[in-house]
Order: C-alpha cells, then sequence, then structure tokens
C-alpha cells in the first residue's frame, strides 16, 4: 500500500483520450482529478484574487503566467479532498511550471510519484481530431469514422445540419498538435531525467489503456490506500 499521496500526471496530446482515462483513473485511485482548466474556470466564477489575476489573459486566449497558474494549482492541492493524493491533467505545461511544482510539494512532504505520457500516432490523432461532426440545432456530436451520423451531414437525434468547427479541420488539428508537442517536448524530459516518466500506448482498445495505465501506477508507487479494487 502507498502511504504517502500519491501525485499523478497524467500527459498526452490532443485526441489522444486523455481527458477520458484521468477521469476512470482518478476516481480508481481515490483522489481527486485536478484539471488546470476546471481551476481557472473556478476561479474567475468565485471572483477570487486569482481567478482576476487570471481573467484577462483567459479573455485574451493568452497563457496564464506560470506564477499565479502555480497559486491555484498548489491552492487545490491543499484543499482537504486532496490529502490522498491527486491526478494532475493539463499541468505542468512548461519546465519551469514543473520545477515550481516540485519545489512547493517538497514544502509539505510531497513529491510527483509517475508521469504517464499517452502516446498515439501523429496520423491517428488527426483522424480522431478531424473526424468530429457537430449539429447545428441540438448541439449532438458525430464522427465521420468512429461514431457516422445515419444519413450524412444529417443529425439522427433532431434531423439538423452537421458542421464542422475549424479547430477540428484537418489542417487546424495537424497545427494544434505541432504547437502541443513543440511546448511540451521539454516537460517530457524533463520528467524522463528523473525517471518518473512511462509511456502508455494510447492506440489500445479504451479499457487497455486503463489497465495500462493503473498497472504503471501500481509499479511506480503501489496500490494506494484509496484505491478501488
Amino acid at each position: 500500500m502507498a502511504s504517502s499521496p500519491v501525485i499523478v500526471i497524467l500527459m498526452g496530446p490532443p485526441g489522444a483520450g486523455k481527458g477520458t482515462q484521468a477521469k476512470r483513473l482518478a476516481e480508481r485511485l481515490g483522489v481527486p482529478h485536478v484539471a488546470s482548466g476546471d481551476i481557472f474556470r473556478w476561479h474567475v466564477r468565485q471572483d477570487t484574487e486569482l481567478g482576476r489575476l487570471a481573467k484577462p489573459y483567459m479573455d485574451r486566449g493568452d497563457l496564464v503566467p506560470d506564477d499565479v497558474t502555480i497559486a491555484m494549482v498548489i491552492d487545490r492541492l491543499r484543499q482537504p479532498d486532496c490529502a490522498h493524493g491527486a491526478l494532475l491533467d493539463g499541468f505542468p505545461r512548461t519546465v519551469p511550471q514543473a520545477q515550481a511544482l516540485d519545489e512547493r510539494l517538497a514544502e509539505f512532504g510531497w513529491c510527483v510519484g509517475l508521469v504517464p505520457f499517452i502516446r498515439v500516432n501523429e496520423e491517428v490523432l488527426i483522424r480522431r481530431l478531424a473526424g468530429r461532426w457537430i449539429c447545428r440545432k441540438c448541439g449532438a456530436v458525430y464522427h465521420s469514422e468512429f461514431r457516422p451520423p445515419s444519413r450524412p451531414g444529417v443529425c439522427d437525434v433532431c434531423g439538423g445540419p452537421l458542421y464542422q468547427r475549424e479547430d477540428d479541420k484537418p489542417e487546424t488539428a495537424k497545427r494544434r498538435l505541432q504547437v502541443y508537442f513543440e511546448r511540451t517536448l521539454p516537460v517530457l524530459v524533463y520528467y524522463e531525467r528523473q525517471g518518473l516518466l512511462v509511456e502508455i500506448d494510447g492506440e489500445q482498445d479504451i479499457d487497455e489503456v486503463h489497465q495500462a495505465l493503473w498497472r504503471a501506477v501500481v509499479m511506480a508507487v503501489g496500490t494506494p490506500a484509496t484505491a478501488e479494487a
């Protein structure tokens, strides 16, 4: 059994299924799923001091400064429900953020236990990202390959027309992935040098990816005391 708090940082490119896996893994670990985007939105809604600092950057679509982001994440980790640890999703995004996280965790005797990276071939990622279509009337989501509508371009639910967002078009998806890997590679190298990085084959079935993640956690930190069977 793992006695100290378990801090797992789940990483993966857009289209790798990281969000789905993060929720499942956090539930099984018995720790909160701490997503940076959710933290930002909570602080803005609550009109906290940190939220007021972050809002102008978020409104412009810019990255929130490291010091504000780190303060938000540490504030979240200090909440009672994180007493046994947390699964971080979307943070850290830069090496300075990763270094600052290590320093702040060390202040209360914690450390990062594992950094799984869900690896998926770029061509597969583009197929996943670029196949999404949305109904203009009811918002139902389809995928041209994995969940196609019964009639091309027509929603099964309400009969409304389907459209593709700019973010989901192949050329945009490719740019998103390029930006992600340029920004994320140094962070992956940082954790690899610490012996914390483990690659997970994200092209497997969803359940197989989950089991691979679970095995990696157990091997790295043991079975957490709060874990589900």
